[in-house]
């Protein structure tokens, strides 16, 4: 163990966030259509709107107030004058609606998901998505279910597919059952706390954040910068006796 935690048999993965990132074009064009632009990075404005959808948040009783709690974040992030804000607001919102604008590969998550498997631990993911999560993810090389140019993992469950989403502990113990695990085996990754950590420990797994930007560090959960971060604390769990 490190810390208390117990070494994973297995880490689920989200893939906004961790392995895919809105389309920096399309937000752009979002923000032209109000008349403004940003020099803002747009990757650490997504992190930090995803910070603002904190643990407080009710996404399962106001799943709209939710949403606009993040875009409302993202807008600030972006350093627009307050007398745009609506608009933008609403231009961003029809963007955000298709799941298709999550095509932006993360820097550098292809070499951590490899550095991942080769720990020998288990690897599925659980997203959020409209049914075609495992296709765009096969697309772009990153992962898919069996042979193939990305890393191979064992499930690949999209509430598009399932008809549950998360922070519902019932899509995370789809995956479970997909792997013949119980909750205390497996560790859960994501980007959004009011999802991701929430859901996670109401289904009884380890969570953990990814927080590029470190704007976590008080946080009661385990984060990491990267999923190469994140390999080497599953390494460094599974250091020592048997």
């Amino acid at each position: 163990m490190v810390d208390g935690v117990m070494p994973p048999k297995a880490v689920l993965l989200d893939a906004g966030g961790v392995f895919l990132l809105p389309e920096h074009g399309r937000i752009r064009d979002a923000l032209a259509r109000a008349n403004v632009d940003t020099s803002a990075d747009l990757d650490e404005v997504h992190y930090t709107a995803a910070a603002a959808f904190g643990l407080d948040v009710d996404a399962v009783a106001d799943w709209a107030g939710a949403w606009s709690k993040y875009l409302g974040a993202y807008v600030d992030a972006c350093g627009l004058p307050d007398d745009v804000r609506d608009d933008v607001h609403q231009h961003l919102d029809s963007e955000f609606a298709d799941a298709a604008l999550w095509l932006r590969v993360a820097p550098g998550c292809r070499d951590g998901i490899r550095r991942l498997a080769e720990t020998g631990v288990r690897l599925g993911l659980i997203s959020n998505a409209d049914g075609l999560i495992g296709e765009r993810l096969r697309d772009l090389e990153i992962l898919q279910v069996g042979p193939g140019l990305g890393v191979e993992v064992e499930c690949v469950i999209d509430s598009g597919v399932v008809g549950v989403m998360k922070p519902d502990p019932r899509i995370f113990q789809i995956a479970l059952d997909a792997l013949g695990l119980d909750a205390e085996d497996a560790w859960y990754i994501g980007d959004l706390p009011g999802i991701d950590v929430v859901g996670a420990r109401r289904a009884g797994l380890h969570p953990v954040l990814m927080d590029p930007l470190g704007l976590h560090h008080d946080a009661d959960f385990d984060c990491v910068a990267s999923l190469r971060d994140l390999a080497d604390r599953v390494g460094s769990t599974q250091v020592g006796p048997a």
